[in-house]
């Protein structure tokens, strides 16, 4: 095991290495292992927390390792060559990101900044390796947990492949809402912000909102808040102009 011993350890580090050790509990990665593996785990992390529009690192800055959210969202994304921000994916607790840098990269691919106050837990690059030179099981977790982050990356790539913004609006909603595609209604609740959606899609604030205001004058949703009831999933199909074919089932978080 790394790090001090349980005696040596004051009450503050014991808390604050219960409270890691309980939200690594709940993270995908780690949710089957043992609790001496999961302290072992927690005593090569350390806690941020960040403030709302903090950056929690930038793109080609030097990785120290991976990330769990521990409460709040990280927006990451990448700044496009002509200045407009492409959202890669919003993280909340419990995921975790950025395991990439571990095996591949040793910088960032892309920023990372805090839609709200939030805390992450850093697991430690080189720690991290020590503890799966010693358990290969925890390289087979962490290339579960890469593949649904491509998973989600692919479906982005979907969205973006329609021209037409009404296009790539139909097919996010009828991903994220899959009853809809056999034509029955159903509910979407955001867990973003319009502006942020609009960023996921590769549009404005504005086209989003227009494009929204479109499908509800035409009767294919009705919009309350960050509620979005399809009330046309017939009608947001035929929006794809003969494109749609099988459409993977995802949640609006990743």
């Amino acid at each position: 095991m790394v790090g001090m011993p349980p005696a040596s350890r004051s009450p503050v580090e014991a808390r604050r290495l219960t409270g890691i050790t309980a939200a690594l509990r709940r993270c995908r990665l780690f949710a089957d292992l043992s609790e001496a593996d999961l302290t072992s785990v927690a005593n090569v992390c350390s806690t941020r927390s960040l403030k709302r529009g903090e950056y929690l690192f930038r793109e080609n800055t030097l990785a120290e390792g991976f990330y769990v959210v521990q409460s709040g969202s990280i927006n990451v994304h990448r700044v496009m060559p002509d200045g407009k921000e492409q959202v890669i994916c919003i993280f909340r607790s419990p995921d975790c990101f950025a395991e990439v840098t571990l095996t591949t990269i040793d910088t960032y691919p892309a920023d990372a900044v805090a839609l709200e106050s939030s805390q992450v837990i850093l697991i430690q690059k080189l720690g991290f390796l020590g503890l799966v030179r010693r358990d290969p099981n925890l390289s087979l977790r962490m290339l579960t947990s890469m593949s649904f982050h491509l998973k989600y990356l692919v479906q982005l790539i979907e969205d973006l492949k329609f021209k037409q913004v009404e296009a790539r609006l139909a097919h996010w909603l009828l991903r994220n809402c899959p009853e809809a595609c056999s034509g029955q209604k159903g509910t979407i609740e955001l867990q973003m912000s319009k502006r942020i959606l609009a960023s996921q899609l590769g549009v404005t604030s504005e086209t989003l909102s227009r494009t929204l205001a479109k499908f509800r004058n035409q009767e294919l949703i009705r919009v309350e808040g960050r509620t979005i009831e399809i009330i046309d999933g017939n009608g947001l199909q035929a929006q794809l102009g003969g494109a749609l074919t099988e459409l993977p089932v995802a949640g609006l978080e990743p």
